[in-house]
């Protein structure tokens, strides 16, 4: 690649900022042209501090330039539909944060379009480039813990997000173990066929006028026969902790732990070290390298890693768990969501 990526970010909460952060400064084939968000003075204090001609705080005027190629969506969750169509309909490339939307019938209704214009579409699951998981993923298919049969996942907020997020979230089992779900395949290599799911109320009661909870639980049954189950919590004071294995008929690999520096405090009687303290910190790399891999595929016109059907496919997971805690039922994937 020698000629750069005309860009733009929309949205620009923490991941939208560290995206416009990332693009500006750490990707060498890209440019970042413009920056968007409904708070035009965010937009243009990111637009300063990062050196960015243009910032604006209606999107429209980012699919109207022609020389922008490329579109980075960070926006609320119920935005992307309409952002998707007219992303699509602009003919840019589009990376796109996770889920693709809340409900199952937009989501296929974008992965058409996406199909049929050939659009390039990536969906933001940073999981599957965070060092850790891809060597995992290696290891697995090498044959190092022979057949995958069980995955554990953890994903442990700190805290709970303000309830205006809440509202419009999707609940914790789309906003949060959606990656674990999308990990889940991709590391067992097999679709997940039934969910059963749990959840209670621990610390925020706030939630519950939302029919979600900020504790939860989801034991998934894979069409391969291996099996699993995916903890997601928002009351992790501790940190942010996020963790999986997956057991092998021959062996186990663990993936992650709470160590932020490698060091080790060493005092009387005990031993302490830094817990990591939030996902900008903990999936750094992560975004980095999801991002550089979308303008390579971009400048070669290449299909993404992670696809629309990848994103259709873990909605599927994450709205079946839902309908199994409200129901209290085991569910079928892609049996919830479509009417």
């Amino acid at each position: 690649m020698t000629k750069k990526i005309r860009s733009a970010v929309l949205g620009l909460g923490r991941l939208g900022y560290w995206h416009a952060v990332n693009v500006a400064l750490r990707i060498q084939h890209a440019e970042l042209a413009a920056v968007c968000d409904m708070n035009v003075e965010m937009a243009r204090k990111v637009a300063e501090e990062l050196e960015v001609p243009y910032y604006t705080s209606n999107p429209d005027e980012i699919f109207q330039d022609e020389t922008i190629q490329a579109v980075i969506i960070a926006t609320p969750t119920s935005s992307h539909f309409e952002l998707l169509n007219k992303a699509v309909a602009s003919q840019k490339a589009i990376f796109i944060e996770k889920p693709l939307t809340i409900d199952l019938k937009e989501a296929l209704q974008i992965k058409e379009l996406v199909e049929k214009s050939n659009a390039i579409c990536q969906v933001g699951f940073m999981r599957r480039f965070d060092p850790a998981y891809e060597e995992a993923k290696k290891r697995i298919e090498a044959g190092d813990i022979g057949e995958p049969i069980y995955y554990r996942g953890i994903s442990r907020d700190p805290h709970a997000p303000q309830e205006i997020f809440i509202e419009h979230s999707g609940g914790i089992f789309v906003d949060v173990s959606i990656h674990d779900f999308d990990i889940a395949r991709y590391l067992m290599d097999s679709e997940v066929k039934t969910v059963s799911a749990h959840g209670s109320i621990l610390k925020y009661p706030f939630m519950k006028k939302y029919q979600d909870v900020d504790q939860s639980l989801t034991y998934l049954e894979f069409a391969s026969g291996a099996a699993g189950d995916v903890e997601a919590s928002r009351n992790a004071y501790y940190g942010y902790d996020i963790r999986a294995e997956v057991i092998g008929t021959e062996g186990s690999i663990f993936i992650g732990n709470l160590q932020h520096h490698s060091i080790q405090i060493l005092t009387k009687n005990k031993v302490s070290h830094d817990i990591v303290p939030d996902f900008p910190t903990r999936f750094i790399d992560a975004y980095h390298l999801e991002l550089m891999d979308f303008f390579r595929i971009v400048a070669e016109k290449r299909i993404p890693r992670i696809t629309v059907e990848d994103g259709v496919k873990a909605l599927e997971i994450a709205l079946a768990a839902r309908e199994s805690y409200l129901t209290g039922r085991k569910m079928n994937v892609g049996a919830v969501g479509v009417k």
